[in-house]
C-alpha cells in the first residue's frame, strides 16, 4: 500500500463549550503537531492542509493554462539517498531513477521547486552516459526542462541527478521542525509533508499522482538519531566520510505516487505491538513519553484488521508507524494529536485520537492502494475516510455512541454551511494543483462524508463492500477516478449509483422535504416533495432537484424502516400500509439522508411525544431538533416553536443530543445578546439543564463510562456559564482546591470548572488562571485554559486576556483560540476581539501569512455579530485590506450577519414575549 506521512486531521477542533470533537471547516482548524502515518496514510490536503490545511475555495483567478507533465518519459523506480544537515538546514541528494522512454527526446521535464541541480546525466540501457548540457528552471510553474546534446531513444535508461537543497521553515517539502530535548535546548528534527506537491522540494520528481514508481530511499544522518521512511530498514553501515554519520538503506516500496513518500530524522522513543494479522504496528513519541502512545498503539492495532476484513483486502506492508512531529509553525499539539495521558487527557481527547487513526489508516486502502487520478477526486477520497473513520470506531469502541455524534459533528455543520449562498458544489475540477488549497474545505469533508453515509444506506451494507471490494482490486496500485467507484458499485448493488450520487456531488446545495399526511383506512398516504432549501428562507426562481433516497418509520417500531423510495421527481405520493390513527410516521429514521425536512402541523404534533418519552430514537430526537431549528433561523417557522420542542427534553438521557441542543442555544444566546432580555434566554438554560446536572453530580460513579465523563463536562460547563448559582459555587470550591492540589480536578471536569470561574471571576481568578497555564507541562492543558480565558466579563480583563494571546507565553497557532474565546463569549467580547483584530491586522496578517488561521480568526471573530451596519463594515475592512485566501469565509461571514439582523428583527419580540411569559406573573 502506499506509504506515507500523513499530516494530523485538518478538519477537526474542539468547539467552545462542547465536550465533544465538531468538525469545523478546514479554515478553522488548528494545524499542527503533525500527525505522520508513516508507512501508509497520506497526508491530508495540504490546507496549507495543513489541512488542515487550507484555503477556503474561492472565486478562481485569472490563470495561465496548466500543463501537466509530458508523457515521453516516465519513472520505473527512484533510487535517492539524501543527506539532511540538522545544523545549517540544507540537505545533499543523489537521484539515480530508472525511466523510460517512449519516444526520442532531447529533454526531459520534471517537477522542481527550492532545489539547485548540481549536474545530471542519462544512461541509456547498455550505452554511453548523456551528459546534460543546460536546467532550464520555470519557477511558475515549479517545473525544471533537462536538454541534452542528441536525443534519448526510446527504451530503458538511468536518469541520474545530483542537487541540494534547504530544510525550510514553512512546513511543506522536507522541512526542519523545532522540539525541546530532555536537556531544554532547542533542536531540530527534519521531517516530510509532501501532500498535495511538494515532494518536488526534496528531490526532482513527476509530482503527479498518477505517475506512480517504486522507491528505494537511503538516508545520511547522526548515528544518535531516529531514521525513519516508508519501509523497514534493511541496512545499516558507517557512513565513510564522517565516523558520527551512518547510512540507512530502506527496502523498495510498493508502486506509489510521489506524495505517499516520507522520511523523518529526529529523537523519539516509541511502543510497539503486533495486530492480529501479524503486522508490526509502533507509535513513536517525544523522548520521555513513551507510555502515551499506548491508546494509539491500541486503536491502530484493533483498526488494521479491522479494515482487512471490512474491504477483503490484505494490508500489503510489514508493519506501519505512526508519529507525532511537534511543529511550533501551527497547530494542534502533539498530545491532542496523538498521545493520551492517562491522568490528564479528557474523554474527548481519546475519541479525537480514535477518530485519528481510524481516518488515517483507511488511508493505506482508500487513496494510497488505490490512488485519485487527478486532485479533482480529492474529495473521495477525504469524504470517505472521514467517513469510515466512525464506522472503524464504532468497531473498536461501540460505547462512544459515534454514529450519533457524527449527526452532530459532521452532518448538521455541512447542512449548515451547504445552506449558504456562499456554498459551493463537493466536486469541483481543479486544474493547477495550488487550487487544492482553495476548493477544500468542511462542504468537502463533512458533506463528503454525509453523502458517503447515505450512498451505504441506500446501496446496502454487503452491495457496498461487494463494489468497495471490486474497486480496490480492479485498482489496486493504479489510479481512478470519482465514476469508477460509481461504476463498482452500480454493478454490486443494481442502482443507479452514478445518476443519485451526481446530484449531491455537482450541485451545491441540498433539498428540504416537504411531507403531509392523511389516513385513508387503514393505511397512511404521506405527500412528499422537496426544493433546495436556503439559510435565507424559501426561493422561488427555478431550482435544482435531487435524487433523493427516503426511508420512513413509524412508531410501531421505530428502529426499523418500514418503507424506502427514490424521489427522482419534484413531489410523489406514498402510501404506508398498516398504520393506526394513533401512530406517527417519521420520515428519514437514522437521519442519514442529506436534507431537511418540513412536517405539517398535525405530523410533528404526532412526533413530539417520542421526544417526551424517548420512543423517537436518539439520532432523530436530535435531528428534529435541529431541522426545526435551523427552519426557524430560514425564518419558516417561529422560534418560539423551537423553544417549547427544547422544553420537551427535559427528560433526556442521551449525551449527542444534549451537545446539539447546547450548541443551538448557545447560537440563540449570542443572537439574544444583543437585546435588552439576553438573561431571559440564561434563566431558559438553567431551567432545562438543572434537572439532568443533579441527575449527574459532579463525581464519576460507579459503572458510568465514556458518554458521562462528556455529558457532565458539558452540562456542568453550560450551567455555570448560565450563572446557576449551585453550580457557581461548588465549581469556584473545587478550583481552589485544585489550584492549592487538594485534590486535583480530573480532567474531564477541568474545562466547565474554569470556564464557570473566569465567566464569573475578577483580576484574581484571571491571575491564578494564566498561572496554571504558565505551569501547565501538557500542550493539551494550556490549549484547555487558553479557550476558555475569553469568558472574562470585565472590559480591562478582556483587554488583558487579548494582550495575552499576542505575547509569548502562546504559541502562534494558539493564539486565535484564544481571540476567538473572547470573541465568543458576550458582546462586549465580540466587540473588543473584532476592534482588536483590525488594531493588530498587520501582524496577525503577517504571522499567518495568508494561510487558514487567517481565516478561522476572521469567523470566530465576526460570525456572531447581528448588527445591521457590521456587515458592511466587515466588507469595507477587508476590501481595503485584502485577505484573498480567506475570501470565502468573509463571504460566509457577512451572510450570516445578514441572516442574525433578519432572525432578530423577525422574532425577537415573540421569543421575549415568550421567555417572560414562561416565568410566570411577578410575585
Amino acid at each position: 500500500m502506499y506509504p506515507s506521512i500523513r499530516i494530523l486531521r485538518l478538519n477537526r477542533v474542539r468547539g467552545p463549550g462542547r465536550g465533544h470533537v465538531r468538525d469545523v471547516t478546514p479554515t478553522e482548524v488548528l494545524r499542527g503537531f503533525q500527525l505522520m502515518l508513516l508507512l501508509l496514510g497520506r497526508k491530508r490536503v495540504p490546507l496549507s492542509l495543513a489541512h488542515r490545511l487550507t484555503r477556503l475555495p474561492r472565486t478562481m483567478p485569472e490563470r495561465r493554462p496548466f500543463v501537466r507533465l509530458p508523457t515521453d518519459v516516465y519513472p520505473v523506480n527512484y533510487g535517492l539517498c539524501l543527506k539532511p544537515d540538522l545544523i545549517d538546514f540544507t540537505f545533499e541528494g543523489k537521484l539515480e531513477a530508472l525511466v523510460e522512454v517512449t519516444q526520442a527526446t532531447n529533454q526531459i521535464v520534471m517537477n522542481c521547486a527550492d532545489i539547485d541541480i548540481i549536474t545530471a546525466s542519462f544512461v541509456p540501457q547498455g550505452g554511453e552516459e548523456i551528459n546534460a548540457t543546460g536546467f532550464n528552471y520555470q519557477n511558475e510553474d515549479e517545473k525544471v526542462t533537462l536538454s541534452f546534446p542528441s536525443a534519448l531513444q526510446k527504451g530503458s535508461g538511468t536518469l541520474k541527478v545530483d542537487f541540494v537543497g534547504e530544510l525550510n521553515d514553512k512546513m511543506k517539502g522536507f522541512y526542519r521542525s523545532k522540539y525541546t530535548a530532555a536537556t531544554g535546548e532547542s533542536r531540530y528534527a527534519a521531517v516530510t509533508q509532501f501532500e498535495a506537491t511538494d515532494a518536488r522540494r526534496a528531490f526532482p520528481c513527476w509530482d503527479e499522482p498518477a505517475i506512480k514508481a517504486t522507491f528505494d530511499i537511503a538516508l545520511i544522518v547522526p548515528k544518535d538519531r531516529v531514521a525513519l521512511s516508508n519501509m523497514n530498514v534493511i541496512d545499516r553501515k558507517p557512513y565513510p566520510e564522517d565516523e558520527n554519520l551512518v547510512e540507512m538503506k530502506f527496502a523498495t516500496t510498493p508502486i506509489m505516487s510521489t506524495y505517499l513518500v516520507a522520511f523523518v530524522i529526529g529523537e523519539y522513543d516509541f511502543v510497539e505491538s503486533q495486530s492480529s494479522d501479524g503486522i508490526t504496528v509502533r507509535v513513536y513519541t517525544p523522548i520521555g513519553k513513551a507510555e502515551q502512545g499506548k491508546f494509539a498503539l491500541e486503536v491502530a492495532t484493533k483498526t488494521l484488521p479491522f479494515y482487512k476484513d471490512y474491504f477483503n483486502v490484505p494490508y500489503p506492508l510489514p508493519k506501519i508507524d505512526l508519529i507525532a512531529i511537534a511543529d511550533f509553525a501551527a497547530g494542534e499539539s502533539l498530545e491532542t494529536a496523538l498521545l493520551i495521558d492517562p491522568k490528564n487527557s479528557c474523554s474527548s481527547s481519546r475519541q479525537w485520537v480514535a477518530l485519528v487513526v481510524g481516518h488515517e489508516l483507511a488511508h493505506q486502502w482508500f487513496g494510497n492502494l488505490v490512488t485519485m487520478e487527478w486532485w479533482t477526486h480529492l474529495w473521495l477520497n477525504e469524504g470517505f475516510a472521514s467517513w469510515i473513520e466512525y464506522l472503524c470506531v464504532d468497531h473498536c469502541f461501540p460505547e462512544y455512541d459515534i454514529w450519533t455524534q457524527f449527526v452532530s459533528a459532521d452532518y448538521t455543520r455541512a447542512l449548515e454551511l451547504d445552506a449558504l449562498d456562499s456554498s459551493h458544489a463537493i466536486e469541483v475540477n481543479v486544474g493547477h494543483p495550488s487550487e487544492v488549497d482553495e476548493i477544500f474545505d468542511a462542504i468537502s469533508y463533512s458533506k463528503g462524508a454525509s453523502v458517503i453515509r447515505m450512498l451505504h444506506n441506500y446501496t446496502g451494507d454487503e452491495d457496498f463492500r461487494k463494489g468497495m471490494n471490486a474497486y480496490l482490486l480492479k485498482f489496486q496500485h493504479k489510479n481512478a477516478s470519482t465514476e469508477d467507484l460509481w461504476d463498482c458499485l452500480e454493478q454490486a448493488s443494481g442502482k443507479p449509483i452514478a445518476a443519485v450520487m451526481s446530484s449531491w456531488t455537482k450541485q451545491m446545495g441540498f433539498p428540504i422535504i416537504e411531507v403531509e399526511e392523511e389516513q385513508v383506512s387503514d393505511d397512511r398516504v404521506l405527500k412528499i416533495s422537496q426544493k433546495k432549501f436556503c439559510a435565507s428562507g424559501p426561493h422561488s426562481e427555478d431550482c435544482p432537484s435531487w435524487m433523493v433516497p427516503v426511508s420512513i418509520c413509524t412508531s410501531e417500531d421505530p428502529k426499523c424502516t418500514k418503507l424506502k423510495v427514490l424521489l427522482d421527481r419534484p413531489e410523489t405520493s406514498i402510501t404506508v400500509s398498516g398504520v393506526a390513527p394513533d401512530q406517527w410516521v417519521k420520515v428519514n429514521p437514522g437521519t442519514v439522508g442529506f436534507y431537511r425536512i418540513q412536517y405539517s402541523t398535525a405530523m410533528l404534533e404526532r412526533l413530539l411525544p417520542g421526544v417526551r418519552d424517548l420512543s423517537l430514537q436518539p439520532v432523530d430526537r436530535l435531528g428534529l431538533q435541529n431541522d426545526l431549528f435551523s427552519l426557524s433561523r430560514a425564518g419558516m417557522i417561529s422560534t418560539v416553536e423551537v423553544l417549547k420542542l427544547m422544553e420537551a427534553f427535559v427528560n433526556e438521557p442521551n449525551y449527542t443530543v444534549w451537545s446539539d441542543l447546547s450548541c443551538n442555544l448557545g447560537v440563540l444566546s449570542s443572537l439574544l445578546s444583543h437585546t435588552d432580555f439576553h438573561e431571559e434566554i440564561q434563566e431558559f438554560i438553567r431551567d432545562l439543564f438543572t434537572p439532568i446536572g443533579l441527575e449527574l453530580g459532579w463525581d464519576c460513579k460507579p459503572g458510568e463510562g465514556h458518554l458521562d465523563a462528556l455529558l457532565r463536562s458539558l452540562v456542568l460547563g453550560k450551567l455555570g456559564k448560565a450563572g446557576h448559582k449551585p453550580t457557581l459555587e461548588e465549581a469556584r470550591r473545587r478550583f481552589r482546591d485544585h489550584v492549592e492540589g487538594k485534590p486535583v480536578l480530573p480532567a474531564d471536569l477541568r474545562s466547565p470548572v474554569y470556564l464557570t470561574v473566569l465567566k464569573h471571576g475578577d483580576s484574581a481568578t484571571l491571575d491564578t488562571m494564566l498561572k496554571l497555564h504558565k505551569q501547565a507541562d501538557m500542550q493539551e492543558e494550556k490549549n484547555r485554559i487558553e479557550r476558555v480565558l475569553g469568558a472574562i466579563s470585565a472590559p480591562d480583563l478582556i483587554q488583558k486576556v487579548l494582550s495575552f494571546a499576542l505575547s509569548e507565553e502562546v504559541r502562534p497557532q494558539d493564539t486565535v483560540s484564544v481571540i476567538g474565546g473572547v470573541a465568543g463569549s458576550s458582546k462586549q467580547g465580540r466587540k473588543a476581539a473584532w476592534k482588536f483584530v483590525k488594531d493588530n491586522w498587520e501582524e496577525l496578517y503577517n504571522r499567518y501569512q495568508g494561510g487558514f488561521l487567517i481565516s478561522r480568526l476572521i469567523k470566530l471573530t465576526v460570525d456572531g455579530f447581528a448588527v445591521d451596519k457590521m456587515a458592511a463594515e466587515v466588507k469595507s475592512f477587508f476590501e481595503s485590506h485584502p485577505a484573498p485566501s480567506a475570501e470565502r469565509t468573509v463571504q460566509q461571514c457577512c451572510e450570516n450577519i445578514n441572516l442574525n439582523v433578519a432572525w432578530l428583527k423577525r422574532d425577537a419580540d415573540d421569543i421575549s414575549q415568550y421567555l417572560l411569559q414562561r416565568r410566570g406573573p411577578p410575585v
